[in-house]
């Protein structure tokens, strides 16, 4: 296993976490950190735990064991709205947008300040970057396309302005030239310097958009290294990542 980025200024620092549903063990030991301005793949085959992973992070799926810090203070045993208030933006895999309110007003349901107040992600930066959604602002947002209900999503999460970026799986479900755009997008918040971590099973949707990887295993992680290690290594990617 290579070891991990250490350095800088960490946002996420996940240390040996163990989750169970129910009498069940789903994650062992996983650990991992994000620096600010890293883009982190959470890569692994379907059922591997990267969801668990996800969902422990903000609590709707709370460790039994180990530690979840964000900027240095723990917080495993927050509700999940308070790790929200902490930095942390939540891209879940189906989307839960609300499909009787327009596009702006779903913009609008998460606008809040970040932290020490930070607002640069106003509904004209939104737009900005999101110029389909400004052309379809009042539009409902069950009338959505799968692709555009995701970039609904994401830019939703952004407007609570998150210090760090969570996605599920956000090429799931979409047509190929979908996932482009989507990949597309989040590669352009990469460069704006929003620190994400995108879990998916599609290594090749993550070669382009992360600068950083974990392969998670059964519940464990595997291995951990740059994206370019990743590329350069047959082995992880034929023993863990191939379909």
């Amino acid at each position: 296993m290579s070891a991990g980025v250490s350095g800088g200024d960490t946002i996420l620092e996940i240390d040996g976490i163990d989750v169970f549903y129910g009498a069940s063990q789903i994650l062992f030991g996983v650990s991992f950190d994000v620096q600010r301005g890293q883009s982190l793949a959470l890569l692994g085959r379907n059922g591997a735990g990267k969801s668990t992973t996800m969902k422990a992070i903000i609590s709707l799926a709370p460790p039994r064991k180990g530690s979840v810090k964000v900027h240095g203070v723990e917080v495993q045993r927050r509700s999940a709205d308070r790790i929200a208030r902490a930095g942390i933006g939540f891209v879940p895999e189906d989307r839960q947008i609300f499909p009787e309110h327009s596009v702006e007003d779903n913009l609008l349901i998460g606008a809040k300040p970040g932290l020490n107040g930070r607002s640069d992600w106003t509904l004209d930066a939104i737009y900005d970057v999101f110029p389909i959604l400004a052309s379809m602002r009042t539009r409902m947002g069950g009338r959505l396309s799968g692709g555009e209900q995701q970039m609904l999503t994401i830019a939703r999460t952004l407007m609570g302005n998150p210090d760090l970026l969570l996605l599920d799986e956000p090429s799931e479900g979409l047509a190929p030239i979908i996932v482009e755009k989507i990949g597309e997008l989040i590669q352009q918040l990469r460069g704006m310097g929003i620190t994400l971590v995108v879990a998916e099973q599609n290594m090749h949707f993550c070669l382009d958009i992360a600068s950083h990887v974990a392969v998670i295993d059964k519940g464990h992680i595997v291995y951990r290294d740059s994206i370019d290690g990743l590329k350069a290594n047959a082995d992880v990617k034929s023993r863990y990542l191939a379909v």
